[in-house]
């Protein structure tokens, strides 16, 4: 068994706070900006407009993820409460907002450059596995989105929240989601025989999904949501539509290669 009591803020500049959430954020933008440009983009026209493209990202994922997590899991409140909307360093962030914030922001920015929207899609998907891995680790410092109470030796106990020993729900996923996925994406990549631009966005979806899915069997939900149809959660709901969004991808992009 492991305690956890971690701090969630890093270390402070005078007054200022900065948080290991927020660190997530940045070292996986760019880390993911670096290896984007360095080993994953093909075409000269994608990595001459990638700086400008990634501002684009950037907005479609605080944009989208704080929308998606207002609208999905907490509607009722925020509407009461319109304000802290804006709050997000408070937190609330949905992935799976952030992940239609980002098509939203491509597809303008594809239509802006006359260039394929999944040209950029495509090496978005492969880092996308590295923002989702320092994600998760913060969560875990975090004490947040923990697991379910369970006795297996690799337990841990988070003070900040009781004396339970819970599943690291949060390591799951950041193996999973995390690790396992960017190795997938790669061999996917690496792959000449998948060249159909959109195939790979296809993968992500599919994978992401599944690993997204099974994590959740081990994470507590959302206490103002619970289980749902099938004694479900949300998560693992709007995983199974984004799942089947990724098999027709797939299948498409298949066909036309």
């Amino acid at each position: 068994m492991f305690i956890n009591n971690f701090d969630p803020v890093a270390f402070s500049v005078f007054s200022f706070e900065i948080r290991w959430y927020s660190l997530a954020y940045i070292f996986g933008i760019l880390i993911g900006w670096y290896l984007s440009k360095k080993y994953f983009i093909e075409n000269e026209k994608i990595k001459e407009t990638f700086d400008d493209y990634i501002t684009y990202v950037i907005l479609g994922i605080i944009i989208g993820g704080r929308l998606g997590y207002v609208i999905f899991y907490d509607l009722s409140y925020f509407l009461d409460n319109p304000i802290e909307i804006l709050q997000i360093w408070n937190g609330g962030m949905s992935f799976h907002g952030g992940l239609l914030g980002v098509i939203l922001s491509s597809i303008i920015f594809a239509k802006s450059k006359k260039i394929e929207l999944f040209e950029y899609l495509d090496v978005i998907a492969i880092v996308t596995p590295i923002g989702l891995f320092f994600g998760r680790i913060a969560n875990f410092i975090n004490s947040e989105l923990y697991g379910k109470s369970t006795e297996v030796f690799w337990s841990v106990k988070f003070l900040k929240v009781d004396n339970i020993n819970r599943h690291p729900s949060q390591l799951y996923e950041a193996f999973l989601e995390g690790i396992i996925l960017f190795i997938i994406l790669i061999y996917f990549k690496n792959n000449k025989k998948n060249t159909s631009h959109g195939f790979l966005s296809g993968i992500f979806l599919i994978f992401y999904s599944i690993f997204r899915f099974i994590s959740e069997f081990f994470r507590v939900p959302d206490p103002q949501i619970g289980y749902l149809v099938l004694n479900l959660t949300l998560g693992q709901l709007i995983s199974f539509v984004f799942l089947l969004f990724g098999l027709i991808l797939v299948s498409i992009k298949y066909e036309k290669r």
